[in-house]
């Protein structure tokens, strides 16, 4: 097989759709002799931040020599990024690899009459086949979606991970902030130690519960961990830490939004948390990996004169913390969106949020059967707003860039937003 037949095949399974359920994955694991046993697991839910937080656990744990996977998703421009390891993608010739063991397990799945697995549970299978063999010290594992029926969540952690918890995936996770707080509350295990990111008060009091009901020692930011910011520009920001088990003095990261304080926080909560295990954590090697962190896509800056920024922002809490980022670093200057957003979002409380803060809004369609086309987009911009934004469609996201270059001044700054499947896309055609 070719790595094309590998992607093909992988993304054919999306016929098969998005099915909550640990049934068809256990099999799946099962068949290839649980793979998935015996690793070290760092599991981490939540809504937002999940993965820039897991990339700072990962940061750190690699700073410290340890032999890391890294396994998240979606991907930004090539499918290998969603499974790494020591910080570099699955090669072509080990995907293929352990895509055709995983894709041979199907095989006996269907024979035997059992439900085909979806999409993510045969990635998931393959991340873990590829981290087994590879004898990984530790895997810092991203859920998907929710978390309770999370093809991930077959895992017994050293330690769960909890990021802010807000609306999104409300026809899978419910449509109450304490509804999808007892999804991603399900990775929690008996006795596991919690760390948790600050939350609203509907989904602390159910990760509370949840911690006392499986006898779990609960961290949470803002109590057990507390930060305060120091510094703050566009090369980076510099924070003190009182975390678990230290106190850190200008801690640095090149993350930018306050946001991403929070997650370095939770992640270095998650870390220390490791030291109940005998696991040697080192303070100078956990400032020295927070600040060697990168995450592509998280409001990063891809050029000046004019400024571009690409995010990853794609429910209400995302276009909120944008917002915030935008007005404390660009206030002053001319802001074009170029915005393509999924329509199974919460779309117009999206552009209410994003819409007063824009002077010209350019609406492109992500690569995805799930877009808005970019005159619906346009359309719904219009309905949200009564303020004059002048506004422009164009479905060809390569046009859409070409659009914003075109009519953006050297002291503006284009922000790209609405969902991973455009920015990736934005990505791929800037840095070219």
């Amino acid at each position: 097989m070719t790595i094309e037949d590998v992607l093909s095949k992988i993304h054919g399974m999306q016929k098969f759709g998005i099915k909550p359920g640990l049934e068809r994955i256990k099999k799946l694991l099962e068949i290839l002799d649980n793979p998935h046993e015996g690793i070290q697991v760092i599991h981490v839910a939540g809504t937002n931040g999940k993965g820039s937080t897991s990339a700072m656990i990962d940061s750190i744990l690699r700073a410290h020599g340890f032999r890391v996977g890294l396994y998240t998703s979606p991907y930004l421009e090539v499918f290998n990024e969603r499974i790494r390891l020591n910080g570099e993608n699955i090669s072509d010739e080990d995907l293929i690899k352990h895509a055709k063991k995983v894709f041979n397990a199907v095989d006996i799945m269907e024979k035997e009459g059992m439900e085909s697995p979806t999409e993510f549970e045969v990635v998931t299978a393959i991340g873990f086949s590829y981290y087994k063999e590879k004898s990984v010290d530790f895997l810092v594992l991203e859920v998907g979606m929710g978390g309770r029926l999370d093809a991930t969540n077959v895992v017994y952690p050293l330690v769960s991970v909890i990021t802010p918890i807000s609306f999104d995936h409300k026809e899978y996770l419910g449509d109450t902030l304490e509804k999808i707080a007892k999804e991603k509350c399900g990775i929690i295990k008996k006795n596991i130690p919690v760390v948790t990111s600050l939350q609203e008060k509907e989904a602390l009091n159910v990760i509370e519960n949840r911690c006392r009901e499986t006898g779990s020692k609960l961290y949470k930011v803002g109590e057990h961990i507390k930060f305060k910011p120091i510094s703050n520009s566009l090369l980076g920001q510099t924070f003190e830490l009182h975390s678990i088990k230290n106190f850190y003095e200008n801690l640095q990261i090149t993350l930018l939004g306050e946001h991403q304080l929070l997650n370095a926080s939770t992640a270095v909560g998650a870390v220390e948390v490791l030291s109940d295990y005998g696991i040697e954590i080192n303070k100078e090697k956990v400032a020295l990996g927070l600040k060697g962190a990168k995450w592509a896509g998280r409001f990063e800056i891809l050029r000046e004169e004019p400024y571009i920024v690409i995010d990853g922002a794609h429910n209400e809490a995302g276009f909120e913390v944008l917002k915030k980022s935008i007005i404390s670093y660009f206030n002053d200057k001319r802001k074009i969106f170029v915005l393509g957003i999924l329509k199974d979002k919460d779309y117009k409380k999206m552009l209410e949020i994003i819409t007063p803060i824009a002077d010209k809004i350019i609406t492109t369609k992500p690569d995805s059967p799930r877009a808005l086309s970019s005159k619906e987009l346009k359309e719904a911009i219009k309905c949200v707003t009564s303020k004059n934004i002048p506004i422009e469609s164009e479905d060809d996201i390569n046009k859409a860039v070409e659009i914003a270059l075109n009519i953006a001044a050297k002291d503006d700054v284009i922000i790209f937003a609405g969902s991973l499947y455009m920015i990736g896309k934005v990505r791929e055609i800037l840095r070219k």
